[in-house]
């Protein structure tokens, strides 16, 4: 008997599920949302046969839009919870770079470019062999400018493909954003990260610094 597997992708602008049983895509959602992931995602869920119901949960873990990520990862774990099933995660360039590699087919290295925050890209390096498209990718965020100084490949792909080019970058842009349909190319190691959080880089927020108050006088109030 297959097993149903619902997928659960917020990391970016796109709003993407799908459920799948086996290798067989049921039924599947997927549009460019850019917010309002929040309030459109369990409704989506809900509209899957079933009400998405399955007999494990993949989400992307990121590294992507902060509130992206802790959404997906929140339904996630709760809909886990509450059906008692297993929940796992695979990376959001991960998938890309996946994507890439089925649909352009590309015989060189290239580089999987996703728009990251506070004027950073997050970005990982591969190539189409078999050995490399199987292990999960290391992730780095650099700056924009910087990285389209240092970064040199013939392809880029993802959210940040062309923001790369547009700041000098040479190699040839093609936007890609994750779709849960595509995760039957993942190998086994990269749907199997633990579902938790891949943020690129530090929080935006940050602690504030301690009040200092004046010493107050003797005996003043």
């Amino acid at each position: 008997m297959s097993e149903r597997v619902l997928v659960i992708d917020c990391a970016t602008p796109a709003l993407s599920i799908a459920l799948f049983d086996g290798a067989d895509c049921l039924a599947a959602h997927h549009e460019t949302l850019g917010r309002g992931h929040a309030e459109a995602l369990l409704p989506a869920i809900a509209s899957l046969p079933d009400g998405g119901r399955a007999d494990g949960i993949l989400v992307d873990v990121g590294p992507g839009s902060f509130t992206g990520v802790r959404v997906g990862l929140a339904a996630a774990s709760a809909l886990g919870f509450a059906w008692g099933i297993p929940v796992q995660g695979y990376g959001c360039l991960d998938l890309v770079g996946a994507m890439a590699r089925q649909q352009l087919a590309p015989q060189e290295r290239f580089a999987i470019v996703m728009v990251g925050g506070h004027g950073e890209l997050f970005w990982a390096v591969t190539d189409a062999s078999d050995e490399q498209a199987a292990r999960p990718l290391e992730i780095t965020s650099t700056p924009i400018d910087a990285l389209a100084t240092m970064l040199d490949a013939p392809l880029l792909v993802g959210s940040g493909a062309q923001v790369l080019v547009d700041a000098g970058a040479p190699g040839r842009a093609v936007p890609l954003l994750p779709d849960a349909r595509q995760t039957g190319l993942l190998s086994v190691a990269q749907r199997n990260r633990p579902a938790r959080p891949i943020y690129g880089r530090g929080a935006d927020a940050k602690p504030m610094a301690p009040v200092t108050r004046p010493a107050q006088p003797a005996g003043a109030r």
